[in-house]
């Protein structure tokens, strides 16, 4: 068990805070992977949980290979994102205030391999074709990183 499941023993449901670590993978053709949920079946970039002493990008650099299979080559910090537009509520009733540490990732290695207990699909997507049924707490770093993307491009 994890760090955050030790912490839920104590808190049952309650409020936590939540450290998170995500990457959005770019491909060459400048599409993003995006991954369907088990849990709530919305759509979602990589991510999890920091744990205990771990350090924030090996967090991103595992949970992208745990959940898609790819290993990260490079991880480039794209920002951090807190507030209320990352509070969330489980469908299992835990309920956290995530701070989300999101990295980019343009080089990768390995092969897509769905984790069976965390993801039923994964698929790249054009960032104007981005599916409208995205995970709360992804939609508000996914809109600045669709932003960046586009002031980048002109």
């Amino acid at each position: 068990m994890g760090y955050v499941s030790d912490i839920r023993k104590y808190v049952g449901h309650s409020p936590i805070i939540h450290t998170a670590a995500s990457v959005i993978v770019e491909n060459e053709q400048g599409q993003i992977l995006l991954q369907k949920r088990t849990d709530n079946g919305t759509w979602s970039y990589c991510g999890g949980a920091v744990e205990l002493f771990e350090k924030v990008e090996d967090t991103a650099a595992r949970e992208l290979f745990e959940e898609s299979g790819l290993k990260a080559l490079s991880l480039e910090l794209f920002g951090v994102f807190s507030g209320e537009e990352q509070h969330y509520i489980y469908p299992n009733g835990d309920e956290v205030s995530t701070i989300d540490i999101v990295y980019i990732c343009r080089s990768y290695s390995g092969e897509l391999k769905c984790q069976q207990e965390e993801v039923t699909q994964l698929k790249f997507f054009d960032i104007d074709d981005i599916p409208e049924n995205i995970c709360p707490p992804v939609r508000f770093p996914l809109l600045r990183y669709i932003e960046y993307r586009r002031g980048a491009m002109f």
